[in-house]
């Protein structure tokens, strides 16, 4: 794929290796966005302030399980999640309450979402033109990557062609009615924390980008359409240099699939803009003050990797929801980087290096080898299907463990403070925990709600959402009316899987 004479190019050329900006970040640094999200809304919404007041310069919403997967609070498949791994969202005064007092028209919000997001972004929506602030100026990222949830991480509803045709809906609502938003952030992130190597991480997010273009495509977009508002989400890992090249090389990939592959034209088509997270998967709950180490390593890794946005991990995270010393540490981890350390005075300052090069190389040839083979079963729908990526992915997390788990030296994967240098451990004070009465007063909550609006404007909005979506009309202007009538989010959830189906994985051995 690679051009021997532009391969490498300089920052703000094609291919990009180097950075998608001429200066990166001598001009602007990257967004700090802490992904924040428990409990209540209010309780979210005055972490968000929180983090703002400490130096954040974007939002990133967690939700919780239940809202994840099209459930209401009080549904019985929702007991004991609620508001357990994000804040739970049940309806628009929820988001009213998440979002009270922030400047949405000024501020980014990226909110990780994706059976529902079509919903959350209609709530979000809908609270901005409550108050008189156009959708036109509002900025964010919904993460809406559906193929990865089959791949990886499970939080799907709908089958997977089903899936492709509420996110492509999304892809040409957004055009006309939100331009300025990232439909979707195509996500290695929990590829990578399933267990993938770098170069599977690459190979498969770009696979799915691939399967999102063409359905966009297949929908009536052309590439140029759709092209400026993908963006990608990325796991930061503990090998620094290999991380720092993987991002150089998913870059690169992505500039020639885009104008080989699909011919876009726009140069914003071609640039890869990613947000960065660091790894869950690789914090440990023995000795976690190691887990600041780590994320600073792999903090400092994205940045010379050239990514636009980043959360870092608290040290706390193994063992719970993240405190609030332990949020304004990672932020402060960040803070660091970006002011303290000079790498942002410098564009790219490994590009050239031998080993750099060697190893952006190296992630290429593998991530293409991994595509090819995704092609050659007819794309990644296909691919999932047969389980070739989810059977890849398994087979590399049991090769890691055995690694883990090895008293070969020459085979042992080290994890400090896991299987060699250890120590006993103090007892960890100063948790975030959850009320116990949490569950019970967001149910209270909801109830009020259902009991307080017109039902048969919620009815009608509904079934006008079910004759969206068994047609081929665009459901998102009818999603937008029912959560405006007041439906839930799992009402709407509901109307999708009577229309749908639900999706049901097979065993993949």
């Amino acid at each position: 794929m690679r051009d021997s004479g532009e391969a490498i190019g300089r920052p703000g050329q094609f291919p990009y290796t180097r950075g998608i900006h001429p200066t990166m970040y001598q001009e602007r640094l990257w967004t700090m966005r802490q992904y924040a999200g428990f409990g209540d809304a209010r309780s979210s919404n005055e972490r968000y302030k929180y983090l703002l007041a400490h130096g954040q310069t974007g939002l990133s919403v967690a939700f919780d399980l239940p809202t994840q997967m099209g459930y209401d609070s009080d549904n019985a498949i929702a007991r004991g999640e609620v508001g357990k791994v994000g804040v739970a969202i049940d309806h628009l005064g929820d988001m009213h309450t998440l979002m009270a007092d922030l400047p949405l028209d000024q501020v980014s919000t990226s909110m990780t979402i994706n059976s529902t997001a079509g919903t959350l972004l209609a709530l979000y929506v809908a609270v901005a033109r409550s108050r008189g602030i156009d959708p036109g100026a509002l900025r964010g990222t919904i993460q809406n990557d559906l193929l990865k949830e089959y791949i990886a991480r499970g939080t799907y509803i709908y089958p997977p062609r089903a899936s492709m045709r509420l996110t492509t809906d999304i892809f040409a609502w957004c055009r006309t009615s939100v331009p300025r938003w990232n439909t979707i952030s195509i996500s290695g992130y929990h590829i990578r924390e399933a267990g993938s190597t770098a170069a599977q991480e690459i190979a498969f997010t770009l696979a799915d980008g691939i399967a999102y273009v063409e359905a966009a495509i297949a929908a009536g977009l052309g590439v140029d359409d759709v092209g400026p508002n993908l963006s990608f989400f990325f796991n930061a890992h503990n090998d620094f240099v290999e991380e720092i090249a993987k991002f150089r090389a998913a870059r690169r990939m992505w500039a020639y699939i885009m104008r080989e592959r699909f011919g876009a034209k726009d140069k914003r088509s071609l640039m890869m803009r990613f947000h960065t997270q660091t790894a869950g998967s690789t914090l440990t709950a023995q000795q976690p003050d190691n887990n600041v180490v780590r994320v600073a390593i792999q903090a400092m890794a994205a940045v010379l990797g050239g990514t636009q946005s980043l959360h870092t991990n608290s040290r706390d995270e193994a063992l719970a929801l993240p405190s609030e010393s332990s949020a304004r540490l990672a932020l402060r981890t960040q803070q660091v980087i970006a002011y303290e350390s000079g790498v942002a005075k410098h564009v790219d300052p490994f590009g050239g290096s031998l080993v750099m090069e060697r190893e952006t190389d190296r992630l290429e040839d593998e991530a293409m080898s991994l595509i090819r083979e995704i092609d050659a079963m007819g794309g990644m729908v296909a691919a999932i299907e047969r389980g070739f990526p989810q059977r890849e992915i398994q087979n590399s997390a049991y090769a890691h463990q055995l690694g883990v788990e090895s008293t070969d030296p020459t085979k042992k994967i080290t994890v400090v403070g896991v299987n060699d240098f250890i120590s006993d451990d103090a007892e960890q004070t100063g948790l975030l925990r959850m009320s116990a009465d949490l569950e019970t007063e967001q149910i209270a909550r909801l109830a009020v709600w259902r009991a307080g609006r017109d039902g048969d404007a919620v009815a009608g909005a509904l079934d006008a959402l079910g004759d969206a979506a068994t047609g081929t009309a665009n459901v998102m202007p009818a999603i937008l009316a029912a959560v405006e009538a007041k439906a839930t989010l799992g009402e709407v959830a509901d109307v999708l899987r009577r229309v749908f189906g639900r999706y049901r994985e097979s065993v993949v051995v």
